[in-house]
């Protein structure tokens, strides 16, 4: 792959979390957030707020603070919750393998939804009308209801899939990498992984409809334009069976705007995944930016909107690095 543009996209990525961190400064300095109220509490004395101030740096030149802050990013500091009294970054620590696993099975899913409804299009298999509309249904409504309608029809009617947490105890177990299906698999606890992976279909799939409907849709014109290449005229003109010219010629030379979009649906879902973790009680940043958010925790808020702003921008810049690994001509 052509050095320079690893090396521009690498550029442009540093750019971007560099600009990330001075809005976040700027937001943190207009903010209503008191950390010393938030330490201290109301009742301290003007003598203890000036000598917290001090420790805590606040009376420092903003630019002063910025250097201060922005090494705190790019060293894991990322300040002080004033809800939980703990260091931001051991509390993303704790909620944050939920999440990732979360938005992994959904990112998957996503990808499987949006594969089928692009080929069974293209192909005109039966029934592909039916799954296009059910698709293209569950996509048009608001994550909360579709997380509800899943939750009547598949936990309460059906029984099929449990409604809340990770897995079916009180506290989940304490593994490796703390993503319980991956956890399971390395313990030999293979009742485990099954035990989380049913926790994860219904949030999965709720959080992977809207996704997978618009890499499906981009996907399918992709496929559709390559279909009239004229490398596909000479296959069939050799009597290539149109699944096989699909599947073995098609898909790669058609694989780039999919892969873009996916990039850009992997920051939709961390977005998402506040509403969809609140209504499946699930542990993970969205629950503990749920909690945070209505009691000004402006560094839990921060920390998490870094972290997200973080996995958006570095997602984009991998599938960039994708597409022109799929065609060189992206690169050159």
């Amino acid at each position: 792959m052509n050095m320079r543009f690893l090396a521009s996209r690498a550029a442009s990525l540093l750019a971007l979390l560099f600009a990330l961190s001075i809005v976040l400064f700027v937001l943190q300095e207009i903010s209503h957030a008191d950390a010393v109220a938030a330490t201290l509490g109301p009742t301290a004395s003007p003598q203890a707020v000036a000598a917290e101030r001090a420790r805590l740096g606040l009376d420092r030149p903003p630019i002063e603070r910025y250097a201060d802050y922005l090494g705190g990013l790019f060293t894991g500091d990322l300040g002080t919750s004033f809800r939980t009294k703990n260091p931001v970054t051991a509390d993303i620590g704790t909620y944050l393998p939920a999440t990732v696993e979360l938005v992994f099975f959904a990112l998957l899913a996503a990808v499987l939804l949006a594969l089928l409804f692009a080929v069974s299009s293209v192909l005109r298999w039966k029934g592909a009308s039916v799954f296009r509309g059910v698709l293209f249904l569950g996509s048009t409504a608001p994550a909360f209801l579709l997380g509800i309608v899943g939750l009547i029809v598949f936990y309460q009617h059906l029984h099929w899939f449990p409604a809340s947490g990770r897995t079916s105890g009180d506290t989940p177990p304490d593994g490796p990498t703390g993503l319980l299906v991956l956890d399971g698999i390395l313990t030999g606890d293979l009742g485990l992984s099954g035990d989380a992976l049913r926790h994860l279909v219904l949030p999965a799939l709720v959080l992977a409809v809207g996704p997978a409907l618009a890499i499906g849709r981009v996907f399918r014109s992709s496929l559709l334009e390559t279909l009239e290449a004229d490398f596909v005229r000479t296959a069939r003109s050799k009597g290539l069976h149109e699944r096989s010219i699909v599947f073995r010629h098609v898909l790669r030379n058609s694989v780039n705007a999919a892969l873009s979009m996916s990039g850009l649906q992997i920051g939709f879902m961390f977005a998402g995944v506040l509403v969809v973790e609140n209504v499946f009680s699930w542990p993970g940043l969205g629950s503990y930016l749920g909690a945070s958010i209505p009691v000004s925790d402006f560094p839990a808020v921060a920390g998490v909107t870094f972290i997200l702003a973080s996995v958006y921008i570095i997602a984009n810049t991998l599938a960039d690095i994708l597409q022109a690994t799929a065609d060189p001509r992206i690169a050159i």
